[in-house]
């Protein structure tokens, strides 16, 4: 860990000075307290900094939530080995689960299934109980949950150090949370103007608490959070039932970990109640469990927390970008791509090349500077891979 500033410390050995400039202007707003916090993983991002955790003292700036709210992931550990799968083809299981769940951007369900209704009226109630309508913001919002969207996003089955099979996958709020998102950073920038509040970016207009527009936005924000993490347990079912009939045999759940990587809670840090926005982090509180994934290619972790409270019990939540997507897919080729991905199943298209690991800091490195932040549980290494694109 390096301090920066009075008001910056920092986890990330590799990290550039547009991002360490970015940091800095977000750090230096009045209500960050005691300060704000790198992970390893820190890039640049729209407004506040991805891989940084950004306490704040009676107002939220709602782009440093993000426009995925509740975005993260989940893990499942299954009763089954390599054995179980070995000596088949890995591309009918990864056609199947491609099947039974819409990628990319824009893609949605086309009925309500068995298993998303029940999660579906338990978000109906928690909307009637935030006294807001998330038809207003997406009137299919129902037919999205249980799907995955694109960008880094992704369905893993993979195999831990013992060789036990692990089911894998990254997703959030998906189209009504980035329009929940996208809103309520419209209206703070709206207040900046109206009274003149003078913003370093306008993406870091906030909402002071106590009033109507932040009440509002922490009631859409927990619903959209919530909307996330049910979306990530009804794929889950979705990918056990199909590894279920690849195999023969039904999965049996061994252990279940689901965890945020953008949103906000209020908790107290440093003597005072603060919000903490973890901007593509994860809660580390002392023995919590945490999933921090690699890139497209690399290993991914199941850790847990050492509560570091400087960091305010937080870790990083991935590799973290180095190359825009624009510039990776100017950098790197498909041949690069296949090279990166020998080994496991996947589907081979250009759609991917933004996504090779080559665009993302080593996650060995990232797992290394975040020593004092996690311990490391178990390392994954992905068999199958799915994407949307």
């Amino acid at each position: 860990m390096e301090r920066l500033s009075a008001r910056l410390v920092s986890w990330a050995s590799l990290i550039d000075e547009k991002t360490l400039d970015q940091a800095h202007t977000t750090a230096r707003l009045p209500f960050i307290h005691p300060h704000l916090a790198l992970m390893p993983d820190a890039h640049l991002g729209k407004g506040a900094t991805v891989g940084s955790v950004i306490p704040t003292l009676g107002a939220i700036i709602p782009a440093a939530v993000g426009v995925d709210i509740g975005c993260g992931m989940i893990a499942v550990r299954t009763q089954f080995t390599a054995a179980d799968l070995a000596g088949r083809s890995l591309a009918p299981l990864r056609e199947a689960i491609e099947r039974a769940i819409p990628l990319s951007a824009g893609h949605y369900n086309r009925k309500v299934v068995a298993t998303a209704e029940p999660r579906i009226a338990e978000l109906e109630e928690l909307a009637q109980k935030k006294r807001f309508d998330p038809e207003t913001y997406a009137g299919n919002w129902r037919l999205q949950l249980g799907s995955l969207g694109s960008g880094n996003h992704f369905i893993e089955v993979s195999l831990d150090e013992s060789a036990r099979v692990w089911l894998f996958l990254h997703s959030g709020s998906r189209g009504v949370g980035n329009k929940i998102a996208t809103h309520h950073i419209a209206v703070a920038q709206r207040l900046a103007r109206q009274w003149w509040i003078d913003l370093p970016d306008p993406d870091l207009a906030y909402l002071v608490e106590g009033t109507e527009q932040f009440t509002q936005y922490i009631r859409e924000l927990r619903w959209a959070q919530h909307f996330a993490l049910l979306n990530r347990e009804e794929m889950m079912d979705r990918v056990s039932r199909q590894v279920s009939e690849f195999v023969g045999t039904a999965v049996q759940e061994q252990e279940r970990i689901n965890c945020h990587h953008n949103f906000t809670e209020s908790e107290r840090h440093f003597g005072k109640q603060v919000w903490v926005s973890r901007k593509g982090a994860i809660a580390a509180d002392a023995g919590r469990l945490g999933l921090i994934p690699g890139s497209m290619g690399t290993a991914s972790y199941i850790v847990e927390g050492l509560g570091n409270p400087v960091s305010l019990n937080s870790s990083p939540h991935g590799a973290g970008r180095e190359y825009s997507r624009s510039a990776a897919r100017r950098a790197f080729t498909r041949e690069q791509l296949r090279d990166a991905m020998a080994g496991i199943e996947y589907r081979d298209t250009d759609a991917f090349i933004d996504e090779i690991p080559q665009a993302y800091k080593p996650i060995d490195q990232v797992m290394a500077d975040a020593a004092d932040l996690v311990r490391v549980r178990h390392t994954l290494r992905q068999i199958v891979n799915v994407k949307g694109d």
